[in-house]
């Protein structure tokens, strides 16, 4: 018998309570949770019944702070005979904490809005890694001299200049296919979530900020290199190199693998069948390349196009790329040589969908929107989902990016119908998912990962066309298992968290040659056992540390020697990219702006703002004050000076009461023309001096710009440049949150656009149940005082309105308050 010392012995206690040496082990997302979202965690355990309880357990104190019910025992699936879903999501202190069920405690875990921050930034770090031209981490210059074209309509092994883009993965290959489908995710990142990125970065990827976002330098270089593979309206070209690669591992350099020194192959879209060996593609036409090109290029000339001859230079060629795809439908494939390696890619519609949708932003007509539907309907929904294998890339790139861009821009009936093709596909993976602790109903084939990231890019999508929750625990199930809720306990992104269990011996020249990181990479993820042991050429280096988890259905080696699980890819990590945007941009407590004027507070708290303007009319002003103080609501009033003259008993009536008075100007002036916004009809003179008046009125009150730094512009108009004026005088411009009609409380019965008060009282209600966040951190305006012509005052509503907003869990705060967080 060994002898132990009593430190190895508890040593031995803590490892055992702690991973799982009980043959029980609690599965979490290891980046957090936040704390307004689904919250889940995986019991696993050998033999062990599922427990009726867990406990939420406060990593400072120690206490027990919440405990749940462990829901049904899902049985067995992969290594464990017995799992449940421990669900914490009514949980909602942020902290840190860990799980106990039975004799198994979780790792400690952040509940926070902060859990995703950064993440989308580290994952660029690879993308800057597989840069090719000029490699920033090696900051070294690399595959300078592609290419030699192959079937173009220049004689073959003509010199083109197509050196850039990304390297595809561990190998230095370079195709459109994922180079476009990474460019048009990193666009749509910066688009949809602009406040999530930083920059430190200079474009060429070495340290240093150049004023743009690090995501929009990564999306140029692919824009770049795009252009120089699509240089003329006819002339397209669909990769470089092929699998020569493979003569052996090696660091980004020149490759001497092809016969022409350190030239490269690069092969021109014929839209036949190509390669070079005994191995032949099945490529049937140009489509499925030309529709990535035409929708990278048409969403980059959307972003870019602050540069006017760079944003006509890549809508010219989204437009030359789109009537590519329109003569030569069908899939264009990749080539290979001395092997059947190759992207088998079977779809296009879905890419000729996106394409439309992306051009129709930059030419407007229903032409286009319409040859997208036509698209759309001719696949419905992506093959593989609900399907339990596919062929490598077969259904690329995984999810239906046209569903999305396209409903964004339809109404009615036809929006309905391609929302409705999300659901149906997601449907089809929920009837499976259901059915296991994981909720996993992703095939294990090469690249589950970037299944998985796609699949819930696909739910996310979906929850905001439809602001339908129904697939939210499966959509975070899918994120959660990227990040170790999953059999094996691993994060699927190396070094994602810094102090988690991610990959260390990834298949990839970087780790294994130099002992570099390749922070952010996603890797490939776990097989079917099936597909592994029937690999070749795959040996572990080292004993399998997760070995106790390995099972029949599928197998993840974090080990060099495994090819087929454990390879970072770039276009996967360009997924990630945007997903963990997504989710770091739900945790922000975000103000959001129009013309440098915040219109919305926090959205992930259940507050909002009373807002009341006031220029001529003060008819409700007592009411309203009377109201306010019966239901101990705060409120913030913009008045103008002229207002504040005529009313002074109201006015220190409400600074009695300490509402926020704040300034309206102080003649209500019209700053710029209703119909082109940017035409001012004031100087910055005339602004400047009407200001001045009305703070000057207000100071009276004892009412400084200190006190009221925040200006409701009059008329509830503006541009940039009068946002600029008031920054110049200490001010922050604000308006109203746009969606509901209570803005309309001002109109009478003789107006056209009148509306009275039940259906300005309902459109607020509406708004709260359909929208995914309600009104939270609405600022809500109503005015103090209307037109006498109209009798049905809203401001008479106020208190149901308070009481019915109340009853569904809203807290109400000032407007200096409310964006403060």
């Amino acid at each position: 018998m060994k002898n132990y010392s009593l430190f190895t012995l508890l040593l031995l206690l803590i490892t055992a309570t702690c991973f799982g040496q009980t043959g029980q082990w609690i599965r979490i997302n290891q980046l957090g949770y936040l704390p307004e979202g689904v919250k889940v965690a995986v019991f696993g355990a050998k033999g062990t019944v599922v427990p009726a309880t867990f406990q939420l357990i406060d990593s400072a104190t120690g206490k027990v702070v919440f405990t749940g019910k462990s829901g049904k025992d899902f049985g067995a699936y992969g290594p464990f005979s017995n799992t449940a879903r421990l669900d914490f999501s009514s949980w909602h202190k942020g902290g840190t904490y860990r799980l106990q069920a039975a004799d198994a405690f979780s790792p400690y875990f952040k509940i926070n809005n902060d859990v995703y921050k950064g993440a989308a930034d580290f994952c660029l770090r690879y993308m800057r890694q597989q840069r090719s031209w000029f490699n920033p981490f090696m900051r070294d210059s690399c595959h300078t001299h592609d290419g030699y074209t192959m079937y173009g309509p220049m004689p073959d092994s003509s010199h083109i200049d197509v050196a850039g883009g990304w390297h595809d993965a561990t190998d230095y290959l370079q195709y459109v296919t994922t180079s476009a489908n990474a460019t048009y995710h990193l666009l749509a990142a910066w688009r949809d979530f602009p406040g999530v990125f930083g920059d430190q970065y200079a474009a060429n990827g070495l340290p240093g900020s150049n004023k743009r976002a690090d995501v929009l330098d990564e999306a140029k270089w692919g824009l770049d290199w795009l252009l120089k593979m699509h240089p003329a309206d006819n002339i397209m070209f669909n990769q470089i190199a092929d699998d020569r690669d493979h003569h052996g591992l090696r660091l980004p350099g020149e490759d001497p693998f092809y016969g022409k020194g350190f030239e490269r192959p690069v092969y021109f879209c014929t839209g036949q069948p190509q390669g070079l060996g005994k191995y032949k593609n099945n490529t049937t036409g140009v489509a499925s390349t030309a529709g990535k090109y035409a929708s990278a290029f048409a969403l980059g000339a959307t972003l870019l196009k602050q540069d006017a001859a760079y944003a006509s230079l890549l809508r010219n060629r989204a437009l030359s790329a789109w009537q590519m795809g329109v003569k030569q439908p069908g899939v264009c494939q990749t080539a290979s040589v001395v092997s059947p390696y190759i992207y088998a890619e079977d779809n296009w519609t879905d890419d000729m969908e996106l394409a439309a949708a992306a051009i129709s932003r930059q030419i407007p007509g229903q032409q286009l929107l319409s040859q997208g539907i036509q698209y759309a309907r001719q696949e419905k929904v992506t093959p593989w989902l609900g399907k339990d294998t596919a062929n490598h890339y077969q259904w690329y790139p995984f999810i239906n990016l046209g569903h999305y861009e396209l409903a964004k821009q339809l109404k009615g009936a036809e929006q309905q119908e391609i929302i409705g093709y999300y659901k149906d596909g997601i449907r089809l993976v929920w009837e499976k998912a259901q059915k296991n602790a994981f909720y996993r109903a992703i095939p294990f084939i090469w690249c589950s990962n970037n299944l998985t990231t796609s699949f819930a890019i696909q739910c996310y999508w979906y929850r905001q066309l439809s602001h339908d929750n129904g697939f939210a625990q499966l959509e975070q199930a899918n994120v959660d298992w990227l990040f170790g809720c999953n059999p094996w306990g691993t994060s699927m992104v190396y070094g994602l968290p810094a102090n988690g269990d991610t990959p260390t011996d990834p298949h990839a020249a970087f780790t294994h040659l130099g002992n570099f990181p390749i922070d952010g990479g996603l890797v490939d993820g776990p097989v079917y056992t099936a597909i592994y042991k029937n690999l070749i050429g795959i040996k572990l280096s080292k004993p399998d540390a997760y070995a106790d988890f390995q099972s029949d259905l599928a197998v993840y080696h974090d080990d060099f020697g495994d090819y087929s699980t454990n390879e970072p890819t770039m276009d996967g990590t360009a997924s990630m990219v945007y997903l963990l945007a997504a989710k770091a941009a739900e945790g922000m407590p975000v103000q959001q702006q129009v013309q440098g004027a915040v219109i919305r507070g926090n959205t992930q708290k259940k507050t909002l703002a009373l807002v009341f303007t006031g220029d001529e009319f003060a008819d409700g002003g007592m009411a309203i004050r009377n109201t306010l103080k019966d239901k101990r609501v705060p409120a913030s009033f913009f008045l103008t000076g002229r207002f504040y003259r005529q009313n002074p008993a109201l006015i220190k009536a409400l600074k009695a009461d300490k509402h926020y008075l704040g300034s309206h100007s102080d003649q209500h002036l019209l700053y710029c023309d209703w119909e082109k916004r940017d035409s001012l009809l004031v100087t910055s003179a005339e602004f400047d001096t009407d200001i001045s008046a009305a703070y000057k009125t207000m100071g009276s009150y004892g009412i400084t710009k200190k006190d009221a730094p925040y200006f409701l512009p009059p008329y509830e108009w503006w541009n940039d440049t009068i946002s600029s004026w008031a920054g110049l005088q200490g001010l922050k411009l604000v308006c109203f949150t746009p969606g509901t009609r209570s803005n309309a409380d001002y109109t009478w019965p003789e107006m056209k656009n009148y509306v009275g008060s039940d259906e300005i009282f309902q459109s607020i209600l509406t708004y709260d149940n359909i929208q995914p966040t309600g009104l939270n951190g609405f600022l809500l305006l109503i005015h103090i005082g209307t037109d006498p012509r109209r009798r049905d005052k809203f401001y008479d509503r106020l208190p149901a309105l308070i009481d019915t907003l109340r009853a569904r869990g809203y807290a109400f705060s000032r407007v200096d308050d409310l964006l403060k967080n």
